[in-house]
């Protein structure tokens, strides 16, 4: 009993959809509820399912959060599966439910199904319309939107016309239709985002519709002719297939026939009124009407006409009494005014390289003097006058003659500008000329191309007797000096050989204090004959390191770091010696001082008995690094060994190719005669060893073809005159034996010839 004296009250939280109303009352009693529009030819069609269910119907979302009040909804299913909360997939419909052909002309797409089509007939009274709407559906779901979207539209064209339908259903300030492929956020996996600030959201299973997701309320508008009868048509159509259906919420009250003040001009927008300007409301409407501005809700008495001036900030409406009708149309709009610009008036002082009046400016340089008080502004664009067309064509290049007055067009981001005077004037002052500034080419190749430190060089000249405070720069032509381009680096190399001319500009600041012409020569010096030289020190001995006289200074790197022409030296060293001329330029020789010496023969190995096929090897030791061979004094080799060589007296030399002292030696190759004739003409008579008497105790037997011995004789004897106990033995072979000093055994024969 006592809970009984309780009542509890429930607050829907989802849209109710009631689809018993008629086209007549969708149109007259829920869109349009305004004596500014004559309405008529109401009809609608869709779908009915059983029991007698539409596709089209009035929702009321007064007691839930989706964004629109009331209205008319018209789906591509059943109008009542739009209310939520969105836990079912709303996929009906049938292949024998039409679509419409007009949807399909205007977004240019064919196979329709499943439309739902609201239409009727009106007569403004004013000059334009609009209407608030949402489109929802089921492809809001995963990269459906880069591929599927439901067509809907909002058609409009005058009564009776035969020309083709205008769409409202568009992106804002564009003609790009409403669709789930052209309004959605990044798909992950699918696309990038498209016109993402007029998506509502994805909806969970609480919303208060059954679709997967929205846009924001957009507003369909058009421009209107009063008086005129214009038809319109509300569609919606499943696209492609019957799957995965879709929707359109038309804001109840919310089609209105008025006045349009445009859009509101806000900061935030980017789109304020620039600071000083008048921003004129116009809200003429034909006919003789009444006018009431109303700011910030208060009326403005005195503001009776239909173009409002406006000059400050506010919310402005209009109020319009349409002739001896009951229709009051109105308008509001947001003004806002943006900030004053502050750009800085400049002056630019530049040089005159030739003192003729004319001279170059970089008229860039005064951009920070301009927006140094403003850190909103734009760069700015330069004018000769303020009523030219076309801006300065070259602005890092102006040329001109002064004094000039010029203007500077600034502007912010958000499209105000104004102008601000730039005069242009010449500096007067004096920079006294330069002596050329000179360098020797101190590099390895001699071609008149070598690097200034101008910053230690040049500046303090160009400098000396200036006012304090100034800078230097330096530029390879008058006009990139004059126009402050591909500035100099402090350390420079010539680009012209031997000698060039640059400039020299002095500033105060960013401003031309004066100008000078800077001469760079660049002395070479190639000193005769100073090529690497190499020089070779023989044991115990002193050589001397010349180069030329004539030069104004020497500069040796030996111990004494001598200053002469020459030097004697006595070990072996690298050497270098530094000349310098009259300019002051150097070159460098270098000697290279190798020791070398004269070689010791240490024993020589001869392999003779050959029959001229003999051969000698001398071997010796030495210092020197570069020996050449002779055995005859004349002819030299590389190689100390001699091959065909004949029996003889040989003297063999080793000579230093590096110059030092040769060394000799007397040598014998020693051959036996193949016969002899003892006949006693003084020819062949005796048979003996040239040369082994050199050898005198080698010994010599000789023996008949049967081994008898018949002579023998040592070396330094006078040989054999072919007779045995002084009896002429006969012409025939003889056999043998020499055994050269016990080390060396020679076997051999020979003929005796009679």
């Amino acid at each position: 009993m006592l809970f009984s004296c309780f009542t509890s009250k429930t607050i829907a939280q989802n849209i109710t959809v009631d689809d018993t109303y008629t086209a007549q009352q969708l149109v007259h009693d829920v869109l349009i509820n305004s004596p500014c529009a004559n309405v008529e030819n109401f009809t609608v069609n869709g779908d009915t399912f059983s029991p007698g269910a539409q596709s089209y119907g009035f929702f009321n979302g007064s007691s839930s959060s989706f964004p629109l009040t009331n209205g008319i909804v018209l789906s591509t299913a059943r109008a009542n599966r739009s209310s939520g909360p969105n836990t079912n997939l709303i996929d009906e419909g049938n292949s024998a439910w039409q679509g419409d052909i007009d949807l399909e002309q205007a977004l240019g797409i064919s196979n329709t199904f499943n439309a739902t089509v609201l239409e009727f007939d009106f007569t403004p009274l004013t000059n334009q319309i609009s209407f608030d709407y949402i489109f929802a559906s089921e492809e809001y779901q995963g990269t459906a939107p880069c591929r599927y979207s439901d067509g809907f539209a909002f058609l409009l064209k005058p009564f009776g016309a035969t020309t083709p339908y205008t769409n409202l259903a568009v992106i804002p300030n564009t003609t790009t239709p409403v669709l789930v492929t052209s309004v959605h956020p990044l798909i992950n996996g699918g696309c990038a985002a498209q016109n993402e600030t007029y998506f509502g959201g994805y909806n969970g299973s609480n919303a208060p519709i059954n679709f997967n997701g929205q846009t924001t309320i957009l507003t369909a508008k058009s421009t209107v002719v009063p008086n005129v009868k214009y038809h319109i048509k509300l569609v919606i159509a499943d696209h492609e297939n019957i799957r995965y259906d879709s929707a359109i919420f038309l804001g109840g009250g919310s089609f209105k026939v008025g006045a349009d003040l445009g859009p509101d001009k806000l900061i935030a927008l980017g789109n304020p009124v620039c600071y000083g300007s008048t921003y004129s409301l116009n809200a003429t409407q034909s006919g003789t009407n009444t006018y009431k501005w109303y700011k910030n809700n208060v009326l403005l008495p005195l503001e009776v006409n239909p173009i409002l001036n406006v000059t400050s900030n506010g919310k402005y409406k209009v109020e319009i009494a349409l002739g001896a009708t009951s229709c009051i149309a109105t308008s509001e709009i947001t003004i806002e005014f943006a900030a004053p610009l502050n750009p800085t008036a400049a002056t630019l002082f530049q040089c005159d390289d030739n003192n003729d009046g004319t001279t170059i400016y970089n008229l860039t340089k005064a951009n920070p003097l301009i927006l140094a008080n403003d850190s909103n502004l734009l760069t700015p664009i330069y004018y000769e006058n303020q009523s030219d067309a076309n801006p300065i064509a070259n602005p890092t290049a102006f040329q001109t003659s002064t004094p000039k007055t010029i203007y500077a067009l600034v502007k912010n981001a958000l499209g105000c500008s104004a102008f601000v005077a730039v005069q242009l004037k010449i500096s007067n002052n004096t920079i006294a000329p330069q002596n050329p500034f000179v360098t020797c080419d101190d590099d390895n190749v001699q071609d008149g191309l070598f690097h200034f430190d101008l910053n230690s060089t040049a500046t303090p000249s160009v400098l000396l007797g200036l006012p304090p405070g100034l800078v230097v720069k330096y530029y390879t032509t008058a006009n990139e000096a004059l126009t402050d381009n591909n500035a100099l680096p402090n350390d420079f190399y010539n680009t012209v050989p031997y000698q060039q001319i640059i400039w020299a500009k002095a500033l105060n600041g960013t401003e031309c204090y004066g100008l000078i012409p800077i001469t760079l020569q660049i002395n070479t010096f190639t000193a005769p004959d100073f090529g690497d030289e190499t020089r070779f020190l023989c044991d115990g001995t002193t050589i001397a390191l010349t180069v030329a006289t004539g030069y104004s200074s020497y500069l040796w790197d030996n111990a004494n770091l001598s200053t002469t022409n020459t030097i004697n030296v006595t070990a072996a060293n690298t050497f270098t010696v530094t000349v310098t001329d009259s300019n002051g330029c150097k070159d460098v020789k270098k000697f290279l001082v190798s020791s070398s010496g004269k070689a010791t023969i240490t024993s020589v190995t001869i392999d003779d008995f050959e029959g001229g096929d003999n051969s000698v090897l001398i071997h010796y030791t030495g210092i020197g690094s570069n020996y050449e061979f002779s055995i005859d004094g004349v002819h030299f080799q590389e190689s100390p060994f001699f091959t065909n060589v004949t029996s003889g007296e040989y003297t063999i030399t080793i000579n230093d190719k590096n110059g030092c002292e040769p060394t000799s030696a007397i040598i014998y190759v020693l051959d036996y005669p193949k016969f002899f004739t003892p006949n006693n003409d003084g020819v062949n008579d005796i048979w003996k060893i040239p040369f082994l008497n050199y050898h005198p105790k080698s010994f010599i037997t000789i023996y008949d073809r049967y081994g008898k011995l018949v002579y023998s004789f040592y070396g330094n004897g006078i040989g054999w005159d072919g007779k045995l106990n002084a009896i002429p033995l006969p012409a025939t072979d003889y056999w043998f034996v020499i055994n050269i000093d016990n080390n060396k055994i020679v076997r051999g024969h020979f003929a005796l010839k009679r």
